[in-house]
């Protein structure tokens, strides 16, 4: 068999057809992927969203600086400037509400009172805490680079951004007075589009049930994590119909299924089938990425214009906070609001919230108003 420019040269041996089926002898059969796929380290695109995601993070642990703003009441107080909030403040190791909302998280009244479109744009690439970080690096790693070996830099780099747009753009739609971040829709627009591979190029994979075990475990975990505070999971399902819809859109055609060389190995195909394989590499796929393109076309525009006019869903849906919360002693679901009475006295700092009457005393009086606020809905 000879290898061409975009055919396929096959040479049959005449002793083996017989009937409607062509038994191909095996030689090689020529590569229908680019070039840019096969060079298994084009990875640059993935590796330049982990230094900006880390890079993020530290800027962020050093506007929080709790051994300073949080009076040395840390975690691992040892790192100094970089040591993080009490767990019971934020579980996940990281920053206190106000400075989350100072480096540009998202939360309704931000939106609707202050007009600060400006933190959709900060809220994809800022993380939770450090737990966040990893569990989410981890993933875009195991994802990321095999996709970006698969569909080249330029695409994962379209589709990581738009998903992490569109991702901020839904979570807009659900916002409460609390601050939230979404740096995991980008990860899901890559898993919507490993699962838009999955159906569409089904019969050319190989390790099928080893890809979904991946994708599900990965889409569970970093759900899960959605549930506890300051992670939003409406991000994620944005960014993963997002990404579902690109990856139609930039689908690559598969090569013919390929076998080593030199192994004498048969591989046996029904003319037929053959024939209504190209027709529908030929005819199926450009509508395919119509319709995909128009779809998301429609999702982008329409989160668009609802966010532009301030529209809130959870005022239509009463179960969808639960979505991305799960109600726990530590923290609440849902809006409510908190005040709390301050007395000083003896150099201690006495906080007393006026909705439930609880109270804590604080060895230190002086704190920031924003931080105040932190301890009142840590009290209340």
């Amino acid at each position: 068999m000879a290898e061409s420019s975009g055919f396929i040269d096959i040479k049959v041996s005449p002793a083996k057809c017989a009937g409607n089926s062509i038994i191909l002898q095996d030689e090689r059969i020529s590569s229908m992927k680019p070039k840019r796929r096969r060079r298994r380290g084009d990875t640059w695109v993935v590796s330049v969203f982990i230094i900006i995601d880390v890079g993020v993070f530290i800027a962020t642990m050093l506007v929080n600086d709790c051994w300073t703003n949080s009076n040395g009441h840390c975690v691992l107080q040892s790192l100094g400037r970089f040591s993080f909030q009490p767990l019971s403040e934020n579980p996940l190791l990281g920053p206190s509400q106000s400075k989350l909302d100072e480096v540009g998280a998202l939360r309704r009244r931000f939106l609707t009172e202050y007009h600060e479109t400006w933190r959709i744009f900060t809220f994809p690439f800022l993380h939770a805490g450090l737990f966040h970080l990893i569990i989410n690096l981890c993933s875009l790693i195991y994802i990321g680079v095999h996709l970006e070996q698969e569909l080249g830099p330029l695409r994962i780099g379209i589709i990581y951004t738009l998903s992490a747009f569109v991702g901020a753009l839904v979570a807009s739609l659900f916002l409460q007075d609390t601050p939230v971040v979404g740096s995991s829709g980008a990860l899901y627009g890559l898993l919507g589009t490993l699962l838009s591979d999955l159906i569409w190029n089904w019969k050319f994979h190989s390790n099928k049930f080893s890809a979904i075990a991946s994708l599900v475990s990965i889409f569970v975990c970093n759900f899960v994590l959605g549930f506890l505070p300051y992670v939003d999971n409406f991000s994620n399902i944005g960014g993963f119909i997002s990404g579902f819809l690109l990856g139609s859109v930039f689908l690559l055609i598969p090569e013919l299924p390929q076998v080593a060389p030199n192994k004498g190995s048969l591989i046996d195909y029904g003319f037929k089938s053959y024939i209504k394989l190209k027709l529908k590499q030929k005819l199926d796929r450009p509508v395919l990425r119509i319709v995909s393109l128009i779809l998301f076309s429609l999702l982008l525009a329409g989160c668009i214009v609802a966010v532009l006019q301030g529209i809130n869903i959870n005022s239509y849906c009463t179960w969808c906070p639960y979505v991305d919360c799960i109600p726990l002693t530590s923290w609440h679901c849902k809006d409510r609001e908190t005040s709390c009475e301050t007395m000083v006295s003896n150099a201690q700092l006495t906080m007393t919230c006026i909705g439930n009457g609880n109270f804590r005393v604080f060895p230190f009086t002086n704190i920031s108003r924003a931080r105040i606020d932190d301890l009142c809905n840590l009290i209340c």
